[in-house]
């Protein structure tokens, strides 16, 4: 059973794609359709298996993540919802998120997902110019994205989130802007802008150290950044989260919007969330591990698994990743995540009730510096970075682990 029974966030993840992006370090794979079935089984059985162990414990959100969750059909990710409903006490009305990506969707299909209950989209545009997408290994192009979003909208689809990149190595500051502003065309719920980060072992890293392309500039990242902080405010888009915004709907100057993604305010207010599939991560009780990465090996794990009352019911749980967070790295975890918050940041009565003491007793010396520094801003509620903390958010974060 969960401690405090406190609902979680269930993240379901797909490993399958039809071609792997040239920046992408995530836990994907291609050539391996022959194990959807299989994979999709294993998924349903480890539901069953946690949810029955923990009680059937509440569950608020359910996130298909991946990889390319849409390169599995309707039927199994509806199956796959079922499963979750069966082992967990799904809230009504709870947000049930699918990564979509634009190039492997038509108007049937997110259909079918609708009626299997999905009522979020989150599309995995990156860019409206041809040219970069190519760069980038996208599948689609921009008029597929376009038609993309047209679609989900045909479909029933009211909640649309769309994923953009930007400091591609060499990009100009006003393509950056002319993708921004055919992504506010479509009038998407809920943004996602991710600066590109080159990632160790990836092609992308490949080609900047041997000098085929040169590595993104940070200083016309900030400047790309800062235009989009500037624009979407203009375009009534609300910045909740470093990297996020979302459209508002009148709430109260700040707090966060009601269509900012649920699940992922469940990672950074730190709550608990089970992660099933190949190399999913959960954090439950205190605990925190990460199944193990290979899909075949997952499969074999979860089908093979026979229960023992010595071990915890964690059937693919890959061992070297098991890590007990004790009571100083929860409260630096809260920090370092709530501060991304930049409208609700970290709440001064939610922080003491879950550690039994103030932000003060906790971090003073070092949230008076920040605040000497025009870094974060203090009232009696709560503590949140500034515009310019926010420009410095992972140096300011840093110091609290």
């Amino acid at each position: 059973m969960l401690a405090g029974g406190s609902p979680i966030g269930l993240y379901l993840h797909i490993p399958f794609c039809h071609t792997r992006c040239v920046y992408c370090d995530f836990n994907t794979y291609i050539d391996l359709d022959h194990l959807k079935a299989r994979y999709v089984a294993a998924l349903a059985r480890e539901l069953q298996l946690v949810g029955t162990a923990a009680g059937c414990p509440d569950a608020a959100t359910i996130f298909f993540g991946g990889g390319t969750p849409t390169a599995l059909e309707p039927a199994h990710l509806g199956a796959l919802i079922e499963a979750c409903r069966v082992a967990f006490r799904v809230a009504p009305g709870a947000e049930i998120t699918v990564e979509a990506n634009p190039g492997t969707v038509t108007t049937d299909y997110l259909r079918a997902l609708r009626a299997a209950g999905v009522n979020r989209l989150s599309f995995g545009v990156q860019s409206f110019h041809d040219d970069e997408l190519r760069f980038l290994g996208r599948l689609h192009d921009a008029a597929t994205a376009q038609e993309a979003v047209r679609m989900a909208r045909a479909a029933g689809f009211d909640n649309l989130s769309l994923d953009l990149i930007f400091g591609l190595p060499g990009q100009p500051t006003e393509r950056w802007v002319a993708t921004l502003e055919e992504a506010l065309a479509l009038a998407p719920e809920h943004l996602s802008l991710y600066s590109l980060i080159v990632e160790p072992g990836t092609p992308l890293h490949a080609w900047v150290r041997r000098g085929r392309v040169a590595a993104p500039d940070d200083d016309v990242a900030a400047e790309m950044y800062e235009h989009a902080l500037e624009r979407l405010a203009r375009a009534g888009y609300a910045h909740y989260e470093i990297s996020n915004w979302a459209r508002v709907q009148g709430e109260p100057e700040g707090t966060t919007p009601g269509l900012a993604s649920q699940h992922n305010l469940i990672y950074w207010r730190n709550q608990p969330y089970w992660g099933v599939g190949a190399g999913a991560h959960s954090y439950v009780n205190g605990w925190r591990y990460a199944n193990v990465r290979r899909p075949e090996r997952y499969i074999t794990l979860v089908e093979s698994w026979e229960p023992d009352a010595a071990l915890p019911v964690a059937p693919a749980q890959d061992v070297k990743t098991v890590e007990r967070i004790d009571r100083d790295l929860a409260m630096g975890e809260q920090m370092m995540l709530g501060l991304r918050l930049v409208r609700e940041g970290v709440g001064e009565a939610a922080f003491a009730a879950r550690f039994g003491c103030s932000l003060d007793e906790a971090y003073g010396p070092t949230l008076a510096e920040f605040e000497s520094w025009a870094l974060i801003e203090r009232t009696p509620e709560r503590v949140r970075l500034t515009a310019r903390g926010v420009m410095l958010a992972n140096q300011v974060v840093a110091r609290f682990l």
